[in-house]
């Protein structure tokens, strides 16, 4: 919510937060204890004062208590941690930043509780259903120099997916389509139009149970590329609740808090050119 001086006019932060509608029912300890737990906070996850006046427009986040938020049982391993970065290895469930029922189960919360660092910011984003290379900046001053990699697609990206062995796909084949997702979808789809997604896929291997082991290089970055396109070429990945149908019982498992049957789909590693040193950074994953 956005606290405004015409609207909130000589009241605090604490007292224009307990006045807006969406807060209605909430008391004062209830919100000093959000506030204790750092779930009140600005754009940039800080703490805000409560006692503050409201003098300007104030962006305020009120993580409220989610009781149906089940907790996802899995670590979340750093990488690699410096001065300007956190590189972690994410489990599959487990959402990159907070969207909808999923605040406190996501790899942001988790990593700026765990370090006491509230300038984390995910550089890129990985879907809840993915594990692997997540890269986070640790100062807003490299922030944007970081994201821009990600913006300007000078990242070489590397996935790894379980999925049904196609002996074709041992020559590495290029797909080339327009994706398009539109909100209340869950899906994306491929549209008639420019492309805007690339993908390599190629069979690696075949395990002894038929299924391939496939590398995967997105050369774009559309919501749910890789796992389209998979899924087009036959061999969708396992453990897709939406690819090539939508699966519903599968897609809500992880609601009831059943992890048995995850996306096969990991983010083995990241490659790019330090934007301040320009030398060459490599971070892989320990997940298979």
């Amino acid at each position: 919510m956005v606290l405004r001086p015409g609207v909130d006019a000589g009241l605090t932060v604490h007292d224009a937060l307990l006045a807006a509608p969406v807060l209605a029912g909430v008391t004062t300890a209830q919100l000093q204890a959000q506030w204790l737990d750092g779930d009140v906070v600005d754009v940039d996850g800080r703490p805000v004062d409560l006692e503050a006046p409201v003098l300007r427009p104030i962006p305020v986040y009120v993580y409220r208590g989610l009781p149906d938020e089940p907790a996802v049982p899995f670590d979340l391993p750093i990488l690699h941690r410096d001065a300007d970065l956190v590189v972690v290895d994410k489990p599959h469930f487990l959402a990159t930043m907070p969207r909808g029922r999923h605040v406190r189960e996501t790899a942001l919360v988790r990593l700026r509780r765990e370090l006491g660092n509230d300038h984390l910011a995910p550089a890129h984003r990985l879907d809840r259903l993915t594990a692997g290379v997540l890269l986070f900046t640790a100062a807003p001053g490299v922030r944007s120099a970081y994201q821009g990699l990600f913006a300007d697609r000078s990242v070489r990206k590397e996935y790894r997916a379980l999925a049904p062995a196609d002996e074709a796909l041992r020559t590495t084949v290029r797909v080339t389509d327009r994706i398009e997702k539109t909100a209340g979808d869950l899906r994306a789809r491929v549209v008639p139009g420019e492309p805007n997604a690339i993908s390599d896929i190629t069979l690696e291997s075949v395990r002894d149970d038929g299924l391939g082991v496939y590398r995967l290089v997105p050369l774009t970055g559309r919501t749910h590329q890789l796992r389209l396109h998979m899924a087009a070429l036959g061999v969708p990945i396992v453990g897709d609740p939406l690819y090539p149908e939508v699966d519903p019982d599968l897609a809500a498992a992880p609601d009831r808090g059943d992890y048995s049957s995850p996306l096969r789909l990991v983010a083995a590693s990241l490659e790019f050119d330090d934007p301040f040193t320009g030398r060459p950074r490599r971070f892989t994953s320990r997940r298979s």
